[in-house]
């Protein structure tokens, strides 16, 4: 399933996880306030990605059916697997052949590959 999310789905997406769980109402007048939205057009959204299984709208309850950091793993395991053919240490020498990593970056990445070695 593909969860990229446009500029606006992606605002969205953000007021939801930042107020989970909200009343569909509600949610309805922050879009109002926040993006200058129609209540059709929040509705429209909301059913766009409840059907990509990020959200969920029961008993007018929108709540996040996946986390905004599951969303970002997943989103992140897409992104390596379509431009890297899912290789992580291809994805690292591309990053880093524009861009010298600190040693507190470094350090991070060993601690992270020595975690995952447990």
């Amino acid at each position: 399933m593909d969860n990229k999310l446009g500029a606006m789905e992606m605002r969205f997406a953000e007021l939801i996880w930042e107020n989970a769980p909200i009343n569909s109402g509600e949610l309805v007048k922050l879009c109002e306030k926040e993006l200058s939205w129609k209540k059709s057009t929040t509705y429209t959204m909301l059913r766009r990605l409840c059907q990509r299984g990020i959200f969920q709208n029961e008993d007018s309850i929108v709540s996040a059916v996946m986390s905004r950091a599951e969303f970002d793993a997943k989103e992140s395991a897409e992104f390596v697997e379509e431009k890297f053919n899912g290789s992580l240490p291809n994805f690292l020498a591309a990053f880093t052949s524009r861009k010298k990593l600190s040693d507190t970056e470094i350090a991070a990445l060993q601690k992270l590959i020595d975690d995952s070695r447990r």
